[in-house]
């Protein structure tokens, strides 16, 4: 098949798990067999960096990117709060891309257009207008559930507010857009569960995020390594307020049990961070070179999350890698994990502690985690397995004959 990937951000260089998970789909696509062209968006966060994109990336899926000023801008922003739209979504529109994206599909032919995101869904008029191919969304995350959850852990009341206007406008975008698409490929079980609660009437299929697991090679050995770490993107609001929530009402009193242990902060725009009040044994190492180095190099993943949706990328690395990983419900939402077997779950400061404690006094379960982490990804998230499985779904959609959106 002919199919047309576009995407919120360059997948290369894959500077955050969103970039990982769309060249994810990109290289299973590729393996399968298919043909891919590439056309993304890229912003002041996710440049587009010719340097680090190989001559056989480039050859094998014509990758072409337009900017587009994301930034946010507070006249837009109040402006869409006279006209009703969704700032959120409206900031991915660009009349160049969209011409662009109007030009590729004019000087070729495409079985399926696969959209990358809800962001990238303002351009499903131009792609109708110039294509009969097959529309497929994949969702990275239901998204206002993310705006929805943020608000409910403000402290601040206009703040509240705000993100609780912003919620409900991208929960009616949400709702007038997925059947607008033929087919939805949702990464995780619950959020396909979500998109038929919330009356999607279009064909949906699972398709988490995939690994391409040679290159995530772990020694299966395991000490404890009083090194923990948080491995995110700390320019998004569920990550900076995880982090402080985690910093606040937990770390302190993990201290005075465990003098010795360090937290080590690292992701995209962690430099930036500002850590309030002086904290002890916490260290920001910033934006990193090579995350899967960077995980081998520490201990227990710490992921303190309490707004968020989707599937945090960063756990299925942690766990090929056999990383015993630490989260919060909401921040293993969307992973079919088991406490105490493949993942502990703390969702309270005492929590924390309490699993921190664990592995410390006992070494053994640390090293039965760490395996059972391994073994869950090697059966669940194979990105060539799961690429096969979406490509099934376009020849599903592409047999139909009937259109929804006459």
């Amino acid at each position: 098949m002919r199919i047309l990937q576009i995407c919120p951000k360059p997948p290369r260089p894959a500077i955050d798990g969103g970039c990982i998970a769309i060249d994810n789909i990109t290289k299973g696509l590729l393996k399968q067999g298919h043909s891919v062209k590439v056309l993304s968006i890229c912003t002041h966060k996710h440049p587009y960096v010719e340097s680090a994109i190989s001559a056989e990336y480039k050859a094998a899926t014509d990758i072409e990117s337009i900017f587009v000023d994301t930034k946010l801008n507070f006249v837009d922003a109040f402006s869409n709060l006279i006209t009703r739209d969704s700032y959120n979504i409206s900031r991915f529109f660009s009349a160049d891309f969209d011409m662009k994206l109007a030009k590729v599909l004019k000087a070729e032919p495409f079985d399926v257009i696969h959209i990358e995101s809800l962001f990238m869904t303002p351009y499903i008029s131009t792609i109708r207008r110039c294509t009969d191919a097959k529309i497929i969304l994949r969702s990275h995350n239901l998204e206002f559930k993310i705006w929805t959850r943020m608000a409910l852990v403000s402290a601040n009341p206009p703040r509240r507010a705000y993100l609780k206007l912003l919620a409900h406008r991208l929960k009616q975008y949400e709702l007038k857009i997925i059947n607008q698409v033929d087919g939805l490929a949702a990464i995780s079980v619950e959020d396909a569960g979500n998109y038929s609660k919330l009356g999607c009437r279009v064909p949906i299929i699972t398709i988490p995020f995939g690994l391409d697991l040679i290159e995530y090679q772990t020694d299966n050995h395991y000490t404890f390594n009083p090194k923990l770490f948080h491995l995110g993107a700390m320019d998004w609001m569920p990550n900076i307020e995880g982090v402080n929530w985690f910093l606040k009402e937990a770390w302190g009193e993990i201290l005075q049990d465990f003098p010795d242990l360090r937290l080590h902060l690292a992701g995209k725009s962690s430099e930036n961070f500002k850590m309030k009040g002086e904290l002890r044994n916490v260290t920001v190492d910033g934006q990193i070179p090579e995350s899967k180095t960077y995980m081998r190099d520490h201990g227990p993943m710490i992921v303190p999350l309490l707004s968020g949706g989707g599937m945090r990328i960063k756990i299925i690395e942690g766990m090929a890698l056999g990383k015993v990983i630490i989260s919060t419900t909401i921040g293993a939402e969307g992973i079919n994990v088991t406490d105490g077997k493949n993942i502990l779950i703390a969702d309270t400061p005492k929590q924390f502690r309490e699993k921190i404690t664990l592995l410390h006094e006992n070494p053994s379960l640390g090293e039965r985690i760490s395996l059972e982490a391994r073994k869950f990804i090697e059966a669940e998230y194979d990105y060539a397995v799961l690429a096969g499985n979406l490509a099934n779904f376009y020849s599903q959609l592409r047999a139909q004959n009937i259109n929804i959106h006459s």
